[in-house]
C-alpha cells in the first residue's frame, strides 16, 4: 500500500514539476539575458490565468486550446512593461532595479482585484476531472495534458533560442551585450523581446494551471518565490536546469506528504533553497546556456 502510494505522489510530482519548469523557464530566461530578477513573475502568470479564465467563461474555448492566444497576450503585456520601465533600469543597481518590478506586480495584482473581486474561481472544464489508470497508478488527466504541454513549449522555447535569428540574437546579447551592438544588433529591441518571451512563457503555464488550481488574485506571490526556488536550484539564467530543477523541486514538494502534511510543502521547497545556497550557490547546471 505504501509503495503504491508513493509511486502515485512520485507521479504526481513529475507531472507538477514540469509546469514548475515552465514558469521558472521564464524567470530564467529573463535573467539569462538581462540579469534582471522579474520580480512580478508571478503575478504575470496570474494575468494569463484570469484571460484564459475569460475566454472559457464568455467563448467556452478550453484552457488548454486558449494557451496560444493566453501567451500571445501576456508576450504583449511583458513587451509593454520591459519597453517602458524595464529598459530605463537595467543600469541602474540591483537593489533600484528590485521596487519597480514588485510595484509592476503589485499594480497587476490589484488590477485582478479591482476587475474580478477577491473570491476564489475554478471553472469546470470538459478534462477537469477525467483520470487515466496506469496500473496501480491513477493519473489526472487535466495534470498529463498540462505536463505534455509543458514539455512541447520548454523544447520549442530551445529551439527558437538555437535555430531561429532572432533567438541566436537573444544568445548574443546574454553572452556579449557591447560586442552585440558592435555588430549590429537593435540590443534594446531584443531585450524587449526576451523579456516578452519570458512572459508569455509564464502566461502558458497560467493558463495550463486553470483546470488544477482555485483562481485569485493574491496566488502570484507564491508562483514567484516557487519560481526562485527553482531557478536557483537549477542554476541562474540556466534554461536546461530551470526545467530539471522543477521536476525535482515538484517530486520533492509532493512525496514528502508522505511524512508532513500538505500544507508543509512551502518548509520543503525552502529547506532545499537554503541547502543549495549553503553548499552548491551556483545551482546544480551552473552558469548560463
Amino acid at each position: 500500500m505504501e509503495q503504491s502510494l508513493a509511486l502515485q505522489l512520485l507521479v504526481q510530482g513529475i507531472l507538477l514539476g514540469g509546469i514548475y519548469g515552465l514558469i521558472a523557464m521564464g524567470l530564467s530566461l529573463i535573467f539569462g539575458v538581462m540579469g534582471v530578477i522579474n520580480f512580478a513573475h508571478g503575478q504575470m502568470m496570474v494575468m494569463g490565468m484570469y484571460v484564459s479564465y475569460w475566454l472559457f467563461v464568455l467563448l467556452g474555448i478550453d484552457p488548454y486550446v486558449s494557451l496560444v492566444l493566453v501567451a500571445a497576450s501576456i508576450f504583449i503585456l511583458g513587451y509593454l512593461i520591459q519597453f517602458s520601465v524595464v529598459n530605463r533600469i537595467l543600469d541602474y543597481p540591483e537593489a533600484m532595479q528590485v521596487l519597480p518590478l514588485v510595484a509592476i506586480g503589485l499594480i497587476l495584482e490589484n488590477t485582478a482585484l479591482l476587475f474580478w473581486g477577491p473570491d476564489p474561481r475554478s471553472p469546470q472544464t470538459a478534462w477537469g476531472l477525467k483520470t487515466l489508470w496506469i496500473g496501480p497508478v491513477m493519473v489526472d488527466i487535466p495534470r498529463l495534458i498540462a505536463f505534455l504541454l509543458a514539455i512541447v513549449i520548454t523544447i520549442f522555447i530551445f529551439l527558437f533560442l538555437k535555430k531561429t535569428t532572432v533567438g541566436k540574437r537573444i544568445r548574443a546579447a546574454a553572452d556579449n551585450r557591447t560586442g552585440a551592438i558592435l555588430v549590429g544588433i537593435d540590443v534594446d529591441r531584443i531585450y524587449n523581446i526576451s523579456f516578452a518571451l519570458g512572459a508569455a512563457t509564464t502566461g502558458a503555464a497560467g493558463a495550463l494551471l486553470l483546470p488544477l488550481m482555485p483562481l485569485s488574485p493574491h496566488i502570484g506571490h507564491d508562483f514567484t518565490l516557487t519560481a526562485f526556488v527553482v531557478v536557483i536550484l537549477g542554476g541562474m539564467g540556466n534554461l536546461l536546469g530551470a526545467l530539471v530543477g522543477g521536476l525535482i523541486l515538484g517530486v520533492a514538494e509532493s512525496v514528502a506528504t508522505l511524512f508532513w502534511p500538505a500544507t508543509m510543502k512551502q518548509v520543503v521547497s525552502f529547506g532545499i533553497l537554503v541547502i543549495i545556497m549553503l553548499f552548491r550557490p551556483q545551482g546544480l547546471f551552473g552558469g548560463k546556456k
